[in-house]
């Protein structure tokens, strides 16, 4: 089984109760642009999180590798959360330009 890539993602709380739960996590891109998820927690972790957990969390969201680059700010990939879980962003947003080190391969 060939594990696809993550973009690592700080989980900062609980959000519903619905099953399997539901948390909000963030991260930040290339330009320095924060970007909200609302996500089924096993999704993000494997860690048995709910409401009374300690947050934040470290968590990742699996993503497709669709480029690299380089420029003077230093390494960057372009990633896409479509596959494998449909994953999107509050705004709506699957694609985006990260820092290399926040790329989990």
């Amino acid at each position: 089984m060939k594990l696809m890539p993550g973009i690592k993602v700080e989980i900062t709380r609980f959000v519903a109760a619905d099953q399997p739960g539901f948390v909000e996590c963030q991260f930040v891109d290339s330009r320095n642009r924060l970007h909200s998820f609302i996500e089924k927690i096993p999704v993000v972790t494997d860690a048995d999180l709910w409401s009374d957990s300690d947050y934040p969390q470290h968590g990742i969201i699996e993503c497709e590798l669709l480029e690299r680059s380089a420029d003077e700010f230093g390494e960057t990939a372009v990633v896409s959360t479509v596959r494998p879980w449909g994953v999107e962003s509050v705004n709506g947003l699957t694609q985006f330009v990260i820092r290399s080190e926040t790329l989990v391969e």
